[in-house]
């Protein structure tokens, strides 16, 4: 019985890994103040699947801490290397970084593995963040 368990336990937790294994994570890590007043955003790409993706472009609105859309944001991650994270920084201009409280991903009009046709991400990304500023669709 108990090796029945621990067969049962190890298929559950590897597909569990592996599910984890064929994610991209975008996490919003960290926010620090411009010296132009922007508010500079520093984003960490987890590329979890077995592809290279040559385009990786995100649609972003950003909101207000009234909930007002202040911008909408073009921001090109690619490329994202195979089971590699990658930091990438961008400025928000014209806002302090006290002035923010959620991006919203609204669109991902580029999603491309490398050698192959593009794709619809959504279903591939996990949204996090560390920081006081909500990230998610």
């Amino acid at each position: 019985m108990r090796a029945i368990a621990a067969l049962f336990a190890t298929l559950l937790f590897g597909a569990a890994a592996h599910a984890q294994d064929t994610r991209i994570t975008v996490e919003l890590n960290k926010l620090e103040a411009s010296d132009t007043g922007a508010c500079r955003a520093f984003f960490l790409f987890r590329n979890g699947t077995g592809a290279t993706y040559e385009a990786f472009e995100l649609s972003i609105a950003v909101l207000d801490t009234d909930g007002v859309i202040d911008r909408l944001l073009s921001i090109d991650a690619a490329p994202l290397p195979v089971q590699r994270t990658t930091l990438k920084l961008f400025e928000i201009p014209e806002i302090g970084c006290e002035r923010l409280s959620e991006l919203i991903v609204h669109d991902i009009p580029a999603c491309k593995p490398e050698n192959a046709d593009p794709t619809d991400c959504y279903s591939l990304v996990d949204w996090v963040s560390l920081t006081d500023v909500r990230l998610g669709q």
